[in-house]
């Protein structure tokens, strides 16, 4: 891997990127299970010159730059890993890697698309929703990606669609109430109206929550784990919001009349476990 080749390619859109080799580390225990430590794993570091991405590489896993969009401030990065068995084809997982309004960020593209562009990686990660809505369209394909179209209004990885069918049940209205996606800081919804989805207990060791019966199955073999400041919250609801969307990495969005949330593809992708930043 030509690390210098790799950061010039990063230079080009304004960034910085370390990249350094790291030594073999322990599995560790995160939500409940143990999880080997990754090929590579991408952060976004700080130091005092500001931001930069910090690519830390373990094995023979090898990185390299597929497309560079300098205007647009965005580059595509595979990383390869040789296969575990002889035989097996290497596995390749891919991320956008660019800035968003006011900060660098990291991506991960979920396998099994058709990726090898910026543009094609962008289209990847909208949800599917936003795509059957998008068919028969007209317009250029560029104007699809921009943060706010005919269909819809994005913040960060959130996708805002107009729903003004919607007729919310005022006493079930939240005010100022979080979305947010694992440990990521949350953006913070003016008015949020919920419909369906599943009770789950949420705490710092479970930030994506764990079903009732595996939650008290927890408490009754661990009975210490009460004391971990568990909140109760509902996982793959039906979401609604309008208002003022705020998040401090993001401009303030204001919706007018209720829109559907729905969050990009990104945890889909097996690549995610990779990336250490979440905005």
């Amino acid at each position: 891997m030509d690390t210098s080749l790799l950061t010039s390619k990063f230079d080009t859109l304004g960034a910085r990127a370390k990249v350094r080799a790291v030594g073999h580390s322990a599995p560790r225990y995160v939500g409940g299970r143990m999880e080997a430590p990754q090929p590579v794993v991408i952060d976004i570091g700080h130091d005092r010159r500001g931001e930069f991405f910090d690519i830390q590489t373990r094995g023979q896993a090898d990185v390299e730059v597929l497309d560079v969009q300098a205007k647009d401030r965005h580059l595509l990065l595979m990383v390869r890993q040789p296969a575990t068995r002889p035989g097996r084809p290497d596995l390749k997982d891919k991320f956008l890697c660019g800035h968003d309004e006011r900060h660098w960020f990291v991506a991960a593209i979920p396998e099994g698309k058709s990726v090898s562009t910026v543009v094609t990686a962008k289209e990847a990660l909208k949800p599917d929703i936003v795509r059957i809505l998008e068919r028969g369209r007209k317009g250029k394909r560029q104007h699809r990606l921009r943060r706010k179209t005919d269909v819809f209004v994005r913040q960060g990885e959130w996708f805002f669609l107009p729903a003004p069918e919607v007729r919310a049940d005022e006493k079930l209205v939240l005010r100022h109430e979080p979305i947010r996606r694992g440990r990521g800081k949350p953006h913070l919804c003016e008015f949020l109206y919920r419909l369906g989805g599943n009770l789950v207990y949420v705490c710092g060791r479970y930030p994506n929550g764990l079903l009732s019966p595996a939650y008290h199955k927890l408490l009754r073999n661990n009975p210490a784990a009460a004391r971990w400041n568990w909140r109760s919250m509902q996982r793959d609801p039906v979401v609604y919001v309008r208002g003022k969307i705020s998040h401090s990495d993001h401009a303030t969005i204001r919706l007018d009349g209720w829109h559907r949330v729905v969050m990009n593809t990104e945890h889909q992708s097996r690549a995610m476990a990779a990336v250490a930043f979440l905005d």
